[in-house]
């Protein structure tokens, strides 16, 4: 047989056991062969001796912002900092777009401002905002993967958190669509007013700004996400949970029968209350991060399979939105990790913590695909599918620079760190789109339907 390409020798990962050494074939942009030793030859053939081959990562929250706000990130630089990371589909989240993307007319501006300059496959979020929930079925139709609602203020005026009312009927609608909603998870009564006494008290730093934000604070406002998921039959998931706590009462909720998911993100598991400390601005975030000894409850969770996915929220900003001087509270609250999210599962979970390969497969692509209606065409490697897929080097150290990134801003706070374990080529739809860390080629990313149809 005649292959477009062979990928031959890797360590592949196509399941829930260990990696197997396989030669992947692919014809016409999917999987078609994966046997060891594959006979026939191939257009292109790529040496993966000595690497692991994982599906593709699908890195289910990040935010893109464009139209509107692209001097922040857009699809351009924001996906080209995906592929070099080795993720080669994201969901785009709605809020920080001018429009939001919180009707039909909104999304298909997306989709314009997408086509032809996306390194990787996207799809889209839609908001769940105050308003006619009409919308809802209007973006449903244009394709979108679910409804992302706030519990607490979003930081930017144009997307307003949801009331509880706004939350539960909102709930009731996309369980008939038949659509998960994504919150995020914190009491705006708990954050505003212990917000507003700091501040009324002078107190701006980076301490007062973690203390107007415990814990507490997002495991009330899961609980009350949950029991609204309950009673509405609403498939839920709660997006960048910071907290051991927090993880425990989805999995208890989970075990009553709640059709319930979470994820955590990189910072939420390498870096600290002590980090936040150090780098100031560059590592605000909301929730905030955590004590050392939450973090490392926090990798119990995962390591002990509550945690269903690990996603980066990629949220930079321009770094004057960073530099307020003493006000830390008026920083904007993001992590740029677009171009870091496996390396740093890798290097802290599976070298560090013993975190099986498969797992990180199931964290980072399975997980995300099944759950938002992406596979079976993404997030693993079965023959059939797309081939998309990374190779990584296991043995590989290198030292993060800002020279490495390729997000508009390049203001990671895991700048400075050196991993162990380097994503060396990233592969769309049998196209390799990065390698080395660097882009070949010309965009041939597309922005998908839920059901994995172009848009």
């Amino acid at each position: 047989m005649s292959f477009d390409l062979i990928i031959r020798g890797g360590q592949v990962v196509a399941g829930d056991g260990a990696p197997a050494t396989l030669d992947v074939g692919v014809v016409d942009g999917r999987i078609a062969a994966l046997e060891p030793e594959l006979a026939g030859g191939g257009a292109e053939i790529i040496d993966a001796a000595g690497l692991l081959v994982l599906p593709g990562a699908v890195d289910a929250h990040v935010h893109l912002n464009d139209p509107g706000r692209t001097d922040w990130e857009g699809f351009a630089t924001g996906t080209a900092a995906l592929a070099a990371g080795g993720t080669t589909t994201a969901i785009d989240m709605p809020l920080n777009a001018i429009p939001p993307t919180v009707d039909g007319a909104a999304f298909a501006a997306k989709v314009t401002a997408a086509r032809g300059v996306t390194r990787i496959d996207v799809a889209l979020w839609g908001g769940l905002v105050p308003g006619p929930l009409d919308r809802l079925d209007e973006l449903a139709a244009a394709g979108v993967v679910g409804f992302k609602a706030f519990m607490s203020a979003s930081g930017v005026a144009e997307f307003v958190a949801a009331d509880d009312l706004t939350l539960l009927e909102g709930m009731a609608r996309a369980a008939r669509l038949g659509l998960p909603v994504a919150v995020h998870a914190e009491s705006d009564v708990l954050t505003g007013r212990l917000a507003a006494r700091a501040l009324a008290a002078g107190r701006m730093g980076v301490r007062d700004y973690r203390a107007s934000r415990p814990v507490i604070a997002e495991v009330e406002a899961i609980e009350r996400a949950m029991l609204f998921a309950a009673e509405t039959g609403c498939a839920l998931h709660v997006v960048h949970v910071s907290s051991g706590r927090g993880v425990t009462a989805i999995a208890e909720a989970r075990a009553r029968g709640v059709d319930v998911s979470c994820e955590t993100c990189p910072h939420y598991l390498v870096l600290d209350a002590e980090d936040a400390e150090r780098l100031g601005a560059a590592a605000k975030c909301a929730p905030p991060l955590r004590p050392a000894a939450v973090v490392e409850e926090l990798w119990a969770r995962l390591l002990g399979g509550d945690i269903d996915l690990v996603a980066t929220d990629h949220s930079p900003s321009p770094a004057a939105l960073k530099d307020t001087g003493a006000d830390h509270f008026a920083a904007w609250g993001g992590i740029p990790g677009a171009q870091t999210l496996v390396a740093l599962l890798y290097d802290s979970g599976v070298v560090a913590r013993g975190l099986d390969v498969a797992r990180l497969a199931a964290l980072t692509a399975g997980a995300p695909a099944a759950r938002f209606g992406l596979a079976p065409a993404k997030g693993s490697l079965t023959v059939g599918v797309d081939a998309d897929l990374l190779l990584l080097d296991p043995a590989r150290e290198w030292l993060v620079t800002r020279d490495d990134l390729l997000d508009r801003h390049r203001l990671s706070p895991f700048v400075g760190r050196t991993l162990r374990g380097r994503v060396v080529r990233t592969v769309l739809r049998g196209t390799t789109i990065a390698r080395d860390g660097r882009l070949v080629g010309e965009p041939i990313g597309r922005v998908l339907r839920r059901d994995g149809t172009p848009a």
